[in-house]
């Protein structure tokens, strides 16, 4: 075993969003072997959202192959200097033809915000808008099995030579559906646990976000994760947001997270409009009795929340088993759903777009 060896092994680590090896990408440096240990660098030429996923890659290659070595891997970044004021303006370049953006926000899990989101993106698309949705969940991902995008990798493109020579790489977005769709599920793998502390969560998010060619755009909606830590705060402040939408279900511990979502985008730190309120999972209707309603969580728990909060109630989702199987099978329910659909349509147009 030698250097020559673990290069060869590094090579065939492929990065997804340059399809060349780091190798080839001149990421690998100072390959060192000792008595039980491998060590090397791996060199980032800017902040990049797969950096965690890679190094452990490379460790869980090289482990395998030499289980009696320890490896170490320096992570480094080598940023080339630029002017700061040429950063901002290049930063919310890829970000210059979106008209608005819409954060789409909960404050508990499990209350279907990133179906909300998906299935209000593509009826804005059926609408006639153009449309993109960046899955902000970067924990969760769960927007490319939503709309049946998994396996798919966004290609990047280099304007002025690419960020290894001054220039800028903008990540081109999948589409489907008249979506135009960003997520960090396109670059890990389903099964992979993404280990990031805060910090490192916020910078790939950003990416995710200033760092795609989306083009003209009427909406860009944000599906942000649950709850209101990092992620929300380092949005607010970076990214021009026009405003949000909250979503709930009527049970009482979830409208009691509501007030803290509220309570986020109205911090006088923050200061961003509500659109409104989206009550999810409003009541169950059975296919054979078509004129029945069973409030299995609750009822007029979002009426009187946004009663309270003085917002808008947008609407109300009944529990549809077509959501769920969409879901699954990454066919939005307004696609097939006339009743999904006709719901989803009522909260566009109380959305005043």
């Amino acid at each position: 075993m030698n250097k020559d060896n673990i290069i060869k092994l590094l090579e065939t680590i492929i990065h997804p969003a340059k399809d060349k090896d780091i190798v080839s990408l001149g990421m690998v440096e100072d390959v060192d072997i000792s008595a039980d240990k491998i060590k090397f660098k791996l060199i980032f030429p800017g902040r990049d959202p797969l950096s965690e996923s890679l190094k452990k890659r490379c460790e869980d290659l090289i482990q395998s192959n030499y289980p009696d070595y320890k490896v170490s891997i320096l992570e480094m970044i080598r940023e080339k200097k630029q002017n700061k004021a040429l950063m901002v303006e290049e930063s919310f370049e890829a970000i210059s033809g979106v008209g608005k953006i819409i954060a789409v926000a909960s404050g508990k899990g499990g209350v279907g915000k990133s179906t909300v989101a998906v299935n209000l993106a593509v009826t804005l698309a059926q609408m006639g808008y153009k449309v993109g949705l960046a899955d902000a969940d970067v924990y969760g991902p769960s927007v490319a099995k939503m709309t049946d995008t998994e396996g798919s990798v966004p290609e990047v493109i280099m304007k002025d030579g690419g960020s290894e020579n001054g220039g800028t790489d903008l990540i081109v977005p999948i589409e489907r559906y008249g979506v135009k769709w960003m997520s960090i599920g396109y670059f890990a793998r389903p099964e992979q646990a993404l280990i990031w502390r805060g910090p490192m969560a916020c910078n790939a998010l950003k990416q995710m976000i200033l760092q795609v060619e989306w083009g003209e755009l009427d909406f860009l909606l944000l599906d942000l994760p649950p709850g209101t830590g990092d992620i929300h705060i380092a949005l607010v402040h970076d990214i021009p947001l026009a405003g949000a939408i909250i979503v709930s279900t009527p049970q009482a511990v979830a409208l009691a997270d509501v007030e803290k979502g509220v309570n986020l985008f109205r911090n006088k730190n923050v200061n961003k409009p509500i659109f409104g309120l989206i009550e999810n999972m409003s009541w169950f209707t059975p296919e054979e009795l078509p004129d029945n309603k069973y409030y299995i969580f609750g009822k007029g728990g979002g009426e009187k929340m946004a009663n309270k909060y003085q917002i808008p109630l947008l609407g109300q989702i009944p529990i549809v088993q077509g959501i769920m199987e969409g879901g699954d099978s990454g066919l939005p329910a307004v696609l097939t759903q006339p009743q999904v659909r006709e719901a989803f349509e009522n909260i566009a147009h109380k959305l005043g777009l």
